[in-house]
């Protein structure tokens, strides 16, 4: 659970921030790679078939063959199996104790190729039976080609211990004994094991082929050759890799060296290929700089042409072969190496090892006797393979160096390389589950340029591949942390994803390019002309870049101009003669180029053509596309200016701005106008840009007066402007002055000074504004006629008014000389003025001060809170105040950041000492103090109590602190404090309280309360708030809610009463943002007085208070969320403490539409329902229980309760009083009352209903109604008898049906706790059980004994346990006839006669048809294909017949042959169906009904049980039983276990014992059991105490004509007595009680039972007592009936089924269910008889549903339902039979079309299961129309999977005793078949007579007409 601490704050300001936390970012993975999950990591191996493309992967247990695309196409399961390290295969358990179940590690997995007519094979060796090797098949490796079961010693091939290496390679060679066949050889490499064979050499040569006895394929035979070493433990090799190049095999290994420093080191070793005695075996060390000693994985590939060996190596870990992280590439060149090895065997052979210098180079490596020689120096060209007098094995002292290509911190495993335009690359697998890409340069450095996280689970294992097109690497990973690894298929290289050449290039990519005419990243061979310079562009060559634009000439211009545009362009493609490129401008049409070189021309777009300018900029920018076709080659881009715009966008300033603008504009200050024409339209005066323009431009410049100007006085503006000459019109000056956007226009006269510059004195003015502020700053400028001449930038009038803000005179003092303002006394009223406009002397000195008001009033004794004083004339500045303030006559001290001229005055209160109170004194000057009027007071705040006094850790909770004088000092100095953690207060606060919210505490424990008011602290004496933990949900349920909200949901969990205010909270989003402002106010209405809303943007949360019940619980009405809301997520407010809905349940709340109710007159809405008193008022809805549950609903009628009886989805029925209430809505009619249904917040009126009774008719007079009945009655009684009866039955009916729903609903209520409970401890049991399910502890029927059950129902001995009965002499001749007939039969026209002559014959019962069947299907069992099309021919006759008749009857019954064969075909073809998905159901279903059935007391005479589902075998009777534990001791080799079993003290000994079995062979199979019979139940009681039990003995009770079998009860066995079961000696023969159970036959048989004239009984004598007169007998029978449905009864019923329910679902899920493809045989089936009924023009969708229904469901699933046998090795006893029934009739009641309707009259199995049969009609519906909507067409499917079958189990059927017993009828009916077969003239031309008259022949001696 996820609890969440906000910060401390209002709970509604918190919930703002919710969608936040709720949805984090979701995380993607990379789309290219492809990936596959397989069991068995870690996975070692992994090859590749070059031919196909098919890819082979070896793990732990596992085998895989998997396509290209990564999709599994065969698996194998090659362990766990029984082995130890330490014996020799084959595994006995009694030879070998140490053996136990061991893991089979793949340790060499290699792909022998065809070699002639031998087919090509997978070879593979794992670590079980000492390393043993098999082939299996290429095409599919489920398919064993050779494995031998009695391995010999030189069969061990792979090393026996996981950790230890072992690596392979296959090569062909000559036969050295001259065999006409080449020789292929495997040569192994692997490391010492401890255990086991310790002689295998590190290097083996193993035989392949030929292999002819007494050779053996894998053997290592002395003549092939091995690696001799003298010590196997100290050359402890660790191989890497083995390969083979050229004419030689390479190993390379690593191991201590043992020769020079013992440190590890890693080797390469040679051999030729040719060398059978390994006299050509050196090896040299490997030497990777920087210290990396240890091979980890190794490729041979190519650099540059040359082969060479990639090795990944990692630095040791000190001196162990321990790999450290630290790891890098190393390369070697074949040729390198081969040089060194050359070296060392050249130095060895002639040189004695020394070099020229005398130092080693060379020596004897492996402690064997050989030592290096000074041979002839021709010794090594003569004998380059070694011979017999050379030296051997030879070692290199001398280390082939090599500098690492690639450095990795992450510890490198794998390797691989290719080679893309002769550059190549490295793929490097690590640890971390990357794949790193390293390319690698023509110097053997190397350059990472990018890797790809394969797996962040895994590390990436040794074997890398590439597929044979190169372009993708096959990445084998292994989980760390659990079984499961990967296959991956990444992509080299992902040229595509980059859009542009700066992308493409910038990845560094080897295998990309950028395809510049193509305009894509591509690799080098897929650019048409890569070839050619600069058309494909590669990042690794240096004086490769992008096509780009180096410059554009003219880089801008005007846009009323066209030019040429000239684009210098670098990496420009040569093109052909015909090619073109084009130039487009933005998005205009193109523009041809000229290409000049690296030059290309284009013409500007016309003026006209391009696009406006943008509002408020002068120019814009358009890119130029360099264009070549399609193609956009570069991009330029070049800038379109506006003179006009620059003169626009500068008003003031319009020729400044023209000629200092970046662009080349001309100003024509005549004509004011911008532009970039080197001439003036008017004039020839042109300011230019390139000459020195802005100083000449006309320009008002500076102001010759004050800018200061006072409002209200008449004010003259003097301007100095210059280069105004070039104006020589004559018309007039005006100064304008602009004012609140309004222009004052002043005629301006003007004067020129000998400079040339002008003075112009502008008219006087009385300026006004009316903003209320001292100053307003007004532009200012000249205009001449209509021309604005520039001005300054900056040019404006201070216009200011002394009286704006003044209001005392010591604000008027305090502004700046300057302003010239002056307090003024003379007029009427003082006011601050200008100077000049003051009537009266202005005033030196100011009045005294005036307070207006004091904040606070109050303030601790202590001091400390800041005192606010404000007023007038409270000084001009800080200094005037400062140390002249007293509060209540004590000083205050002034704060300067506080003060505001005149009008406020901060300062801090000082201490006291004691409680006074008095004004605010503040003195300014020598004036007179100012004096409040308010009074401040010194006091004592005291805190008394607190509420509460305890909350959660996370805080939140709402603190009431009640005291005295709390309002002291302001809000803002009171702070709150829980210790050292602050209470925010949240409300105002008064004088008597104030409340705070808890922030968090990081423990629990007690802390002290404290407030601050201001400086002064106070505490609540004696009391301590307590931190307690955090509430904590565990639980909270319902998960589900209408949108009307007002569900219950009931919250348990810890601490809950800790919590104040706990909330309800949903965060909701709308669904279109838009709607959701504008239907805010709506929204708002409809939620509750109570609901707070919350809006956040587009977010909303709702919510609701919840009740707190105790500590544990608390109840949470849902919020209310309206439809066009979205929910997103529900969560509890605990205080602080946030709980998510999701965190508790692992799933999330949901939100459902309300329901739809329908009225209860449909008909008439608006009319009342009318209702016959004594029933029950049905109402019909949708998705009435999708969040709702039968006791959450309320319904009322007028002022009563309706009490709801049973809610389903579409219905709720209640029962209403049985008088019509009253009405509680005002105003109704005829005051009727409404049924309102009432889910949580959701009301709904359903409309009035109308009580059908006498009291409701208006009264009548007696008088007149005796008389009207007297009258009336003769004409109207037959009428009225006639409408009664009918409307009593069809009403009777209707209310007998609900009230039987409605009387189920109440007892499965009742029942319901009790099913829980039972369900409960089922489960524990099935748990126990599931565990061996599943695997091999499914007792599933081998195929041929289920198809002996299946097809020879009920038959002691089948024809397929049979064997031909015949003398010797006859046999072969028999054999040969029987043979003939077989062939026969697979002729179809004789087929067909045989089968329609047979069922011609009178005396051919129905079990014949169905024996004829049988044997036919054994018979053609090889040739399915051939039996489907024969037996959908004959459907296809059945099929004409019945359309003729009644289609529905058709498959209803096995009347015919071709049905039995139909239910023949359906066992066969769902065999698997049932192996792999109906079995496990089944069983578990099997086994839920045997537990609960024996918790029971079960009657042993006549099968009846107290607990089962079907009434006929319910123990009615009433018996006194318990449970007693029995102690049984169980032999398990010498040890004796106490093994616990249950049983009941009512049991009979035989049923003790068949308890004792279950238990004590629990997992097995019932057939591998011993037998109850032959075993007796001994009692032990002390020391001697043996008693042996049986059912019948001496001490059994008799009682008249009754014998009692024997009980435990009977015996006085106590709970916890020992027992044990012994073997039956010869004497012991009690009279048992056996249940014997054929197929089909299941009724209990008693022994015995008339012995002695005596009547057996176990728990209840029989009914039909002899002694009990006949008329009795009647009277009984009735009574059994009267109580067939007491609810005691039916109680036991419902409780049985209520427990079993779930498995009852699983199985019919399993059958049903399409969410796995259906089994191919039914989808064909039912696709037949889609088109026979589409054929026969049958589109009544009733009747195809029952054909299906006859054919598949009632055929076949039914079948294995009753007799679970049939799949199953268990025993079906007469009380689990009588289940079994009741729950195949429950799935054939499914699949009929019928209504399903029950009444009081109804079978009770058919009212057990009549609420769940309309859901399991819907699932067989779902079935049907899933499969017909599925594509058809998968004949060619169902005749692959024939095919399989028909190879799979033909080798069970005993095909000859088939046929031999369907001779037999045959001769029965002879003459009518030759008859048959004469009268058929396509049967007279294949002589089918005569072909049968032989076989008659051949098989009988029968004399015939040849």
């Amino acid at each position: 659970m996820l609890a969440s601490s906000t910060p401390p704050s209002p709970l509604l300001q918190l919930l703002l921030h919710l969608p936040l936390l709720l949805f984090p970012a979701p995380v993607t993975s990379d789309p290219s790679v492809r990936r596959r999950d397989l069991q068995g990591a870690p996975l070692s191996h992994l090859v590749l078939d070059a031919q196909t493309g098919v890819l082979y992967v070896g793990g732990v247990d596992h085998l895989y063959q998997l396509n290209p695309d990564l999709q599994v196409m065969s698996q194998v399961k090659t362990g766990p199996d029984l082995d130890s390290p330490d014996c020799l295969p084959p595994i006995v358990r009694q030879e070998c104790p140490s053996a136990t179940p061991t893991h089979n590690h793949n340790k060499l997995l290699l792909i022998e190729a065809a070699q002639g007519a031998e087919p090509g094979s997978l070879i593979t060796c794992g670590s079980l039976y000492q390393g043993i090797c098999e082939k299996r098949s290429l095409a599919n490796i489920s398919q064993l080609l050779y494995r031998t079961l009695n391995p010999v010693d030189t069969q061990y091939v792979a090393a026996n211990d996981p950790r230890v290496s072992t690596v392979g390679v296959l090569i062909t060679t000559e036969d050295p004994a001259g065999g006409s066949e080449p020789l292929r050889l495997l040569l192994v490499g692997r490391g010492y094991t401890s255990k086991g064979p310790g002689d295998i050499p590190p290097i083996t040569t193993r035989r392949l082929s030929p292999v002819v006895p007494p050779r053996r394929a894998f053997s290592q035979e002395e003549e092939l050759g091995k690696l001799v070493v003298g010590s196997y433990s100290e050359y402890n090799n660790h191989f890497v890799k083995a390969v083979a190049h050229g004419s030689h095999v390479y190993f390379l290994f690593s191991r201590r060296d043992m020769w020079h420093k013992k440190e590890y080191r890693t080797y390469a070793s040679r051999l030729c290929t040719s060398d059978r005695s390994f006299y050509s075996y050196v090896e040299a060390p490997l030497q990777c700089r920087g210290g990396y000693n240890l091979a980890q994985a190794a490729w041979l590939g190519s650099h540059q042409g040359r082969a060479a060996l990639f090795v990944v190596m990692a630095a040791g870990q000190a001196s162990t072969p321990v790999a450290t992280g630290r790891s890098a590439l190393c390369v070697y060149g074949i040729a390198e190496l081969d040089a060194t090895l050359l070296r060392a065997q050249e130095v060895c052979y002639t040189e004695a090892g020394r070099g020229s210098g005398g130092q080693e180079e060379a020596y004897i490596e492996y402690a064997v006797s050989s030592k290096c020689l000074r041979l002839p120096k021709v010794s090594l060209s003569e004998y380059p393979c070694g011979g017999e007098h050379t030296p051997s094995p030879i070692a290199s002292a001398v280390p082939l160096p090599a500098t690492p290509t690639y450095t990795s911190t992450a510890h490198l495993t794998a390797v691989a390389t290719a080679t893309e335009a002769g550059h190549t690359i490295a793929f490097l697998g690590d640890r971390e589950g990357r794949l790193h890409k390293v390319l690698v340069h023509s110097n053997w450095s190397g350059d990472a340029y990018g890797s790809v996280l394969v797996d962040s689970e895994g590390s990436v294992g040794a074997d890398l591949l590439l597929d044979h097109t190169q372009q993708h690497v096959y990445v084998l990973t292994s989980s760390r942390s659990h079984v499961s690894g990967q296959l991956s298929k990444v992509p080299v290289s992902s040229c595509d994803s980059h859009a542009n050449c700066q992308s493409c290039l910038e990845a560094r990519d080897p295998y990309c390019g950028w395809c510049v005419l193509e305009g894509r990243c591509s690799r080098k061979d897929l650019c048409g002309r890569h070839a050619q310079p600069n058309h494909w562009l590669w990042s690794f060559e240096p004086t490769n870049q992008c096509v780009t634009v180096h410059s554009l000439q003219p880089s801008n211009q005007s846009r009323d101009q066209q030019t040429q545009v000239t684009l210098s362009v670098l990496q420009l493609p040569a093109l052909a003669e015909a090619e073109s490129l084009s130039c487009v401008f933005g998005l205009l049409p193109p523009q041809p180029a000229v290409v000049m070189g690296t030059s290309i021309t284009c013409q500007s777009p016309d003026p006209e053509l391009l696009p406006p300018v943008p509002t408020g900029h002068d120019h814009m920018i358009l890119p130029v596309l360099l264009v070549f076709g399609h193609v956009t080659l570069t991009t330029g881009n070049m800038t379109f200016y506006d003179c006009g715009a620059v003169s626009r966008l500068n008003q003031s300033s319009q020729c400044l701005a023209c000629v200092s603008s970046m662009w080349s504009c001309n100003w024509c200050p005549l004509d004011q106008l911008c532009t970039h024409n080197q001439s003036c339209p008017n004039q020839h005066i042109t300011l230019r840009q390139d000459l020195p323009g802005a100083t000449s431009c006309p320009l008002v410049f500076a102001m010759q007066s004050s800018a200061l100007v006072p409002l209200g006085l008449s004010t003259t503006v003097v301007l100095r402007g210059k280069n105004l000459h070039v104006y020589t019109d004559e018309a007039s000056y005006m100064c304008v002055v602009e004012i609140e956007g309004v222009q004052v226009d002043l005629p301006a006269t003007v004067e020129e000074s000998h400079d040339h510059t002008h003075t112009f004195t502008c008219s006087p003015h009385q300026f006004q504004y009316a903003v209320s502020q001292l100053q307003y700053l007004a532009p200012v400028y000249l205009r001449r006629g209509d021309r604005r001449i520039d001005a300054s930038p900056g040019l404006r009038l201070q216009l200011y008014d002394c009286s704006a803000g003044q209001s005392d005179c010591s604000q008027c003092r305090a502004v700046p000389a300057e302003y010239g303002c002056v307090w003024c006394q003379g007029s009427s009223a003082p006011s601050c003025v200008y100077n000049q406009s003051c009537a009266g002397v202005p005033a030196d000195t100011c009045p005294p001060p005036q307070i207006t008001q004091v904040r606070p009033v109050s303030g601790p004794l202590e001091g400390g809170v800041q005192v606010t004083i404000t007023g007038s004339n409270l000084g001009m500045r800080y200094q005037d105040v400062q140390d002249r303030v007293t509060v209540a006559g004590i000083h205050c001290l002034v704060q300067a950041e506080g003060y505001q001229i005149s009008t406020r005055v901060v300062c801090e209160l000082q201490p006291s000492g004691e409680p006074r109170d008095g004004p605010v004194i503040v003195t300014v000057g020598a004036a007179e103090p100012g004096r409040s009027s308010q009074v401040f007071t010194y006091q004592d705040p005291q805190l008394l109590a607190l509420v509460p006094e305890r909350g959660p850790v996370s805080g939140g909770t709402r603190l009431t602190i009640r005291g005295r004088q709390l309002l002291t000092g302001q809000k803002s100095d009171l702070r709150a404090f829980l210790g050292p953690r602050p209470c925010y207060i949240l409300e105002e606060v008064n004088d008597t309280q104030l409340v705070c919210q808890t922030g968090s505490s990081n423990q629990t424990g007690e802390v002290t309360v404290r407030v601050l008011f201001g400086k002064a602290e106070r505490k609540v004496p004696g009391v301590l708030f307590r931190y307690l933990d955090d509430p904590v949900i565990t639980d909270a349920a319902p998960s589900e809610s209408f949108y009307a909200g007002g569900r219950v949901i009931v919250v348990t969990g810890r601490n809950l009463d800790v919590v104040q205010q706990p909330v309800i909270a949903v965060w909701v989003e709308p669904v279109d943002v838009q709607r959701v402002r504008r239907g805010r106010r709506r929204r708002l209405a409809l939620l509750t007085a109570k609901q707070q809303l919350v809006f956040n943007s587009t977010m909303t949360t709702v919510m609701e208070r919840c009740s707190i019940q105790s500590s544990s619980q608390m109840t949470c009405p849902t919020p209310t969320v309206t439809p066009e809301l979205k929910v997103k997520g529900v969560w509890f407010q605990l205080d602080n403490v946030r709980v998510h809905y999701e965190s508790i349940k692992g799933r999330s709340f949901t939100y459902y539409p309300n329901p739809e109710f329908s009225p209860l007159n449909r008909e008439a809405p608006d009319s009342p329902y009318r209702f016959k008193p004594g029933g029950v008022i049905a109402v019909e809805g949708q998705d009435l229980t999708r969040a709702m549950s039968r006791q959450e609903v309320r319904a009322r009628l007028g002022d009563q309760e309706c009490e709801v009886k049973t809610l389903d989805n579409t219905h709720l029925y209640c029962e209403p009083p049985e008088v019509q209430p009253d009405s509680v809505d005002d105003g109704s009619s005829g005051e009727l009352p409404s049924l309102k249904v009432f889910m949580g917040n959701l009301q709904v009126d359903l409309g009035l209903v109308q009580y059908d009774s006498d009291s409701l008719l208006s009264p009548v007079p007696l008088a007149a109604q005796i008389g009207l009945g007297a009258g009336a009655a003769i004409i109207i009684l037959s009428v009225l008898v006639v409408i009664l009866m009918y409307r009593r039955k069809s009403k009777q009916a209707l209310r007998d049906y609900k009230k039987v729903l409605v009387q189920l609903e109440t007892l499965e209520i009742n029942v319901g706790d009790q099913c829980r409970k039972e369900f409960t401890d089922l489960m524990t049991e099935m748990m126990d059980l599931s565990s061996d399910v599943g695997g091999p502890g499914l007792p599933l029927l081998d195929y041929r004994t289920y198809a002996e059950r299946v097809f020879f129902p009920g038959q002691q001995v089948a024809p397929l346990s049979r064997q031909l009965d015949l003398p010797d002499s006859r046999r072969p001749t028999v054999e040969q006839g029987l043979q003939q007939l077989n062939n026969l039969l697979n002729n179809r026209l004789f087929l067909t006669r045989f089968i329609h002559t047979l069922e011609a014959q009178q005396g051919f019962s129905q079990r014949d048809r169905g024996y004829v069947a049988s044997l036919l299907t054994m018979a053609l069992h090889d040739k399915l294909e051939y039996f489907t099309e024969v037996m959908k021919s004959l459907l296809q006759d059945l099929v004409q017949q019945y359309v003729a008749k009644n289609p529905k009857l058709m498959l209803r019954r096995t009347e015919t042959v071709v049905e039995k064969m139909l239910t023949n075909w359906m066992s066969i073809c769902l065999y698997s169906f049932l192996k792999e998905v109906a079995g496990e159901p089944l069983y578990m279903l099997y086994r839920a009904i045997k537990y609960q059935v024996d918790k029971g007391p079960v009657d042993a005479v006549t099968g009846k049980a107290k607990r089962t589902l079907n009434d006929s075998h319910l123990l009615r009777e009433d018996v006194d039983y318990c449970a007693v534990t029995l102690t049984v001791l169980v032999k398990n080799g010498v040890e004796v276990q106490h093994c616990p079993v249950k049983v009941l003290d009512t049991d009979t000994i035989t049923q003790v014992k068949d308890k004792i079995l279950d238990q004590v062979y629990r997992g097995a199979p019932y057939s591998q059991r011993p037998a109850a019979d032959s075993l007796d139940l001994e009692w032990r009681s002390g020391q001697a105490g043996h008693l042996t039990l049986s059912d019948d003995d001496v001490t059994a009770v008799v009682q008249g004509r009754w014998k009692r079998l024997n009980t435990l009860q009977h015996y006085k066995v106590p709970d916890g007595a020992t027992v044990a079961l012994i073997p039956r000696s010869q004497g012991s023969g009690g009279v048992g009680v056996n249940q014997v159970f054929q197929t089909g036959e299941k009724t209990p048989m008693l022994e015995g039972e008339e012995e002695e004239g005596l009547r057996l009984w176990h728990l209840v004598k029989s009914s039909e007592d002899p002694e009990i007169p006949k008329h009795r007998k009647s009277s009984m029978r009735e009574r059994e009936r009267a109580k067939a449905i007491p609810e005691i009864y039916l109680t036991r019923l419902l409780s049985m089924k209520g427990t079993l329910q779930k498995f009852v679902d699983d199985v019919f899920v399993a059958i049903l269910s399409t969410k796995r493809p259906p089994p191919i045989a039914v989808r064909f089936f039912f696709d037949f008889l889609d088109d026979m009924a589409e054929k026969h023009g049958i589109d009544d969708p009733e009747t195809v549903h029952i054909w299906k229904t006859n054919s598949l469901p009632l055929r076949f699933w039914v079948n294995i339902l009753k007799n679970p046998q049939f799949v199953l090795d268990v025993q079906v006893s007469d009380s689990i039979d009588a289940v079994l029934s009741v729950i195949a009739q429950t799935f054939i009641d499914s699949c009929t079309t019928s209504e399903h309707k029950v009444g009081r009259d109804s079978p009770v199995n058919k009212l057990l299961y009549a609420r769940e049969i309309p859901r399991y009609k819907q699932l067989v519906e779902r079935y049907y129309s899933d499969i017909h909507s599925a594509a058809s067409g998968c004949y060619q499917e169902m005749n692959s999977t024939l095919t399989e079958l028909s190879g799979s189990f033909a080798s069970e059927m005993n095909s000859l005793v088939a046929l031999h017993e369907l001779y037999k009828y045959i001769n029965k009916y002879y003459d009518q078949i030759i008859m048959a077969l004469d009268e058929d003239s396509s049967g007279q031309k294949m002589q089918l007579a005569y072909r049968l008259q032989q076989v008659a022949a051949l098989v009988e001696n029968k004399v015939t007409d040849l």
